[in-house]
């Protein structure tokens, strides 16, 4: 989807509408996300967050128009909610990051040219030096930056994720927190994220959207999370 953009949006989203069998999951939803923002949506769980994201990705029907309005390479960078991990497969972070960027297969070498290129990938991430570590021993926020560097190559033009410090202790999210400040630096990257952690969002989010099948309010972090505040709890903001 392309489209001539005057107003700096990448992701122009109008009229989104998406239900399932008899039920809304999102109505009539507009939104845009301007370029190389860090643009983050926030609502009670059900309130069709993910469903939003997976909309975005081409991965749900929907009623009403989505537009990307590609300037750069057109990629999509991807980090899932959850990543289930096999703990008998012997797959190290290199063996793991190396799979989709060489064509020959990983068990019978990894490239000295992969090899440099993982390793730019891990420091980038504030994971340096993990190359050999079996995918499996991970802790939660290592996996998580992980996938984010596994998001991060090819460069993506749009990176969107889906709650990435869900479920991870403090330590761990503030390490993600630190790996997504130092992606930003160093990339022209919009960010698309999912999250519930709302001292992280006042500091990392240019843009709030409240979504509670319906956009319930936009604006600027503190705005937003001020009126969510106000309401008592997100999770039971009514729709309007």
């Amino acid at each position: 989807m392309t489209h001539d953009n005057a107003d700096g949006a990448l992701v122009e989203v109008e009229g989104l509408t998406i239900r399932h069998q008899r039920e809304f999951l999102l109505e009539r939803v507009t939104t845009r996300v301007a370029r190389g923002s860090l643009h983050v949506v926030v609502g009670p769980n059900g309130g069709g967050k993910s469903t939003l994201l997976r909309a975005i990705l081409g991965q749900a029907a929907f009623e009403g128009r989505i537009v990307l309005n590609w300037q750069n390479n057109g990629r999509i960078g991807y980090v899932p909610q959850t990543f289930p991990v096999d703990p008998t497969l012997p797959v190290t972070v290199e063996d793991f990051l190396a799979l989709t960027r060489q064509r020959r297969p990983v068990c019978l070498g990894i490239s000295s040219t992969v090899k440099t290129n993982i390793a730019g990938l891990l420091d980038r991430v504030g994971l340096a030096g993990l190359e050999k570590r079996p995918l499996a021993v991970l802790s939660g926020g290592e996996l998580r930056r992980v996938l984010l560097a596994h998001a991060l190559d090819p460069e993506p033009e749009l990176l969107i994720l889906d709650e990435p410090a869900g479920g991870l202790d403090e330590a761990a999210s503030r390490g993600l927190e630190r790996a997504l400040t130092s992606m930003k630096r160093g990339t022209a990257a919009t960010v698309v994220m999912v999250s519930h952690d709302f001292a992280q969002v006042r500091r990392l989010a240019d843009r709030v959207t409240l979504l509670n099948r319906r956009v319930l309010a936009e604006g600027s972090a503190d705005d937003v999370l001020g009126l969510a505040g106000a309401a008592g709890n997100v999770e039971e903001m009514p729709v309007r």
